[in-house]
C-alpha cells in the first residue's frame, strides 16, 4: 500500500483569478464563471475548504463580519458583530469555520477575548462562544494552543465563579478545543480542570451551565486517532477521585424537568470507566435515579432519554455487584415494561436487550428472572418486528445466548417459540450477525449451528 493521498490546496487568490479568467478570456458571466472554477478544480481533487466561493461583486457574510469586527472592536457593536460570527460558524456544512480560519479569524478574536477578561468586561462571553466556534480542526487548535487558550480559559474559570454565561462560554471552549486533540486534553488536565470542574458544579446548577457536560464527556474521551494510548482512563480516575460521580448523580435527581438530563448522562457514563467508579456511582443512588429516568421517559414517550439513560445503565451493569442492585430494585421487571411503552422505537429495544444481556452475563439467577420477567418474548417479537435493524438483531442474539448458556432450562421454551429461525435469518441477512448468531445456536443446543 503506498502512502496516503496529499489533498491539493489552491490559494484565494489563485481562485480569485480563476474565476476572472474565466470571464475575462472565455466571456463567461460571473455566476458560470464561478461554477465553472469549482467543478473544475473539484474534480482535479483541489481541496476547497476555507475557499470564499463569490462570484465577483458578491460579498461573503463572514469576511464582512470580520471586518467590521476589526473596525469596530472596541465599540459597543463588538457584541452583535461576535454572535453574528459564532452564528455564521456553527452552521454545519456551510464551510464558514474554515473560511474565517484561512482568514485570520482566531488571531483576531483571540487578543479580543483578552482584552475583554482583562477589563472584566461580561461580554466577554460572547467572544468565548465566538471563539470555540472557531475552533474546528487540528490547525485552529494548534493557533489557540500556541496563543497560550488553555491557559487563559483555565484562568477565566478561575476567577469567573459567579457569571455563569462566561463560565459556559469558557467550557465550550474546552469542549471544542480538547475535541480529537490528545495534546490539548493534556493541557487542560495539567492546568487542574478536573478540580475547577468539580467546583463549579458542586457550587452551580448544572443546568445552567450545559456545556460543562460536554467538556467533560469531551476530555474523557479518547478520540485523537494520532496516538496510539489516550490518557483518558487515568482522567477518568482523577475526576472520579474528586467525587464528580456524586455530583453528576446530583444532577440526575431532577429527571425529566432537567433540559442537562440527556448531557449529564452521557458525562456520567464517561466517568464509568472501571468497576470501583460503577459501583460507587450506584453507591450513591445513580442506579434508582436512572431507573426512574427511564420509567419516566417511557410514560411520556422520551425516546432520547430512554437510549441515553439505558446506554449509561448497561455500563453500570458491567459491574457483578451493581447487577445485584439493578435487579434487586425491579430493574428487570421495570425494563421489560417500559420496552412495551416504547415497542416502536427499534433503538430502545436494542438497548434495553443490551441491559438485560449484560445483567445475565455469568449470573444463570439473572437469567431466570430474566425469563420469567419477558426477555425472551421481547427477543422474539424485536426480531419479528424489526428484521431489517442490524444492531437489533445482533443483540437479540447476545441476550439469548447470555439467557440459555447457564440455564439449559431456557432453551426449550424459545426454540419452542421459534427463536431459531429468527436467529438463522438474522445469520443470513446481516454480516455483522454472523458470529452472535452462531454462537447462540450452539448454545441452544440445535443442530449445524455452523451452517
Amino acid at each position: 500500500m503506498g502512502p496516503p493521498k496529499v489533498a491539493l490546496t489552491i490559494s484565494q487568490q489563485a481562485f480569485d483569478e480563476m474565476v476572472r479568467e474565466n470571464i475575462d478570456d472565455l466571456g463567461m458571466q460571473p455566476a458560470e464563471a464561478l461554477e465553472d472554477a469549482i467543478q473544475t478544480l473539484t474534480l482535479q481533487g483541489v481541496d476547497l475548504n476555507g475557499i470564499v466561493t463569490c462570484a465577483p461583486g458578491e460579498s461573503n457574510p463572514v469576511i464582512v463580519c470580520l471586518e467590521r469586527l476589526k473596525e469596530e472592536k472596541r465599540s459597543d457593536q463588538i457584541v452583535e458583530l461576535l454572535d453574528e460570527l459564532a452564528g455564521l460558524c456553527r452552521d454545519e456544512g456551510s464551510g464558514n469555520a474554515a473560511i474565517s480560519s484561512r482568514s485570520g479569524a482566531l488571531e483576531l478574536v483571540f487578543p479580543i477575548c483578552i482584552n475583554l477578561r482583562d477589563e472584566q468586561d461580561p461580554r466577554l462571553s460572547s467572544g468565548l462562544y465566538a471563539l470555540a466556534s472557531l475552533i474546528h480542526d487540528l490547525p485552529s487548535c494548534e493557533i489557540f494552543r500556541h496563543n497560550g487558550g488553555p491557559t487563559m480559559i483555565v484562568g477565566i474559570l478561575s476567577q469567573e465563579s459567579k457569571n455563569v454565561s462566561i463560565l459556559d462560554s469558557s467550557f465550550s471552549v474546552v469542549a471544542a478545543a480538547a475535541s480529537g486533540n490528545e495534546v490539548l486534553k493534556e493541557s487542560f488536565m495539567d492546568l487542574k480542570i478536573d478540580e475547577l470542574t468539580v467546583q463549579i458544579l458542586k457550587k452551580h446548577n448544572g443546568e445552567s451551565i450545559p456545556s460543562i457536560y460536554e467538556a467533560i464527556r469531551v476530555i474523557l474521551t479518547s478520540d485523537d486517532n494520532r496516538v496510539i494510548a489516550s490518557q483518558v482512563f487515568g482522567y477518568a480516575r482523577k475526576f472520579a477521585k474528586l467525587g464528580i460521580a456524586k455530583v453528576l448523580v446530583d444532577s440526575l435527581r431532577e429527571g425529566l424537568s432537567s433540559s442537562s438530563l440527556i448531557s449529564a448522562s452521557i458525562a456520567l457514563k464517561a466517568v464509568a470507566v472501571n468497576d470501583e467508579i460503577c459501583r460507587s456511582i450506584a453507591y450513591d443512588g445513580g442506579i434508582n435515579v436512572i431507573l426512574d429516568c427511564i420509567d419516566d421517559s417511557g410514560l411520556q414517550g422520551n425516546n432520547t432519554v430512554t437510549r441515553t439513560c439505558c446506554a449509561l445503565l448497561c455500563k453500570l451493569a458491567g459491574s457483578d455487584e451493581n447487577k445485584s442492585a439493578i435487579v434487586e430494585q425491579g430493574g428487570m421487571g421495570r425494563l421489560i415494561n417500559f420496552s412495551t411503552r416504547l415497542s416502536d422505537d427499534p433503538l430502545v429495544l436494542q438497548e434495553v436487550m443490551s441491559i438485560i444481556c449484560t445483567l445475565c452475563l455469568r449470573s444463570p439467577e439473572n437469567a431466570a428472572r430474566a425469563i420469567e420477567s419477558g426477555a425472551g418474548e421481547l427477543a422474539i417479537q424485536a426480531m419479528r418486528r424489526f428484521p431489517q435493524s442490524d444492531q437489533l438483531q445482533r443483540s437479540a442474539c447476545f441476550m439469548i445466548r447470555n439467557l440459555v448458556v447457564r440455564n439449559p432450562e431456557n432453551r426449550k421454551l424459545l426454540l419452542g417459540n421459534g427463536i431459531e429461525q429468527l436467529i438463522r435469518k438474522a445469520k443470513g441477512s446481516h454480516r455483522i450477525c454472523k458470529d452472535a448468531a452462531t454462537d447462540a445456536l450452539r448454545d441452544l443446543g440445535v443442530d449445524n449451528y455452523n451452517l
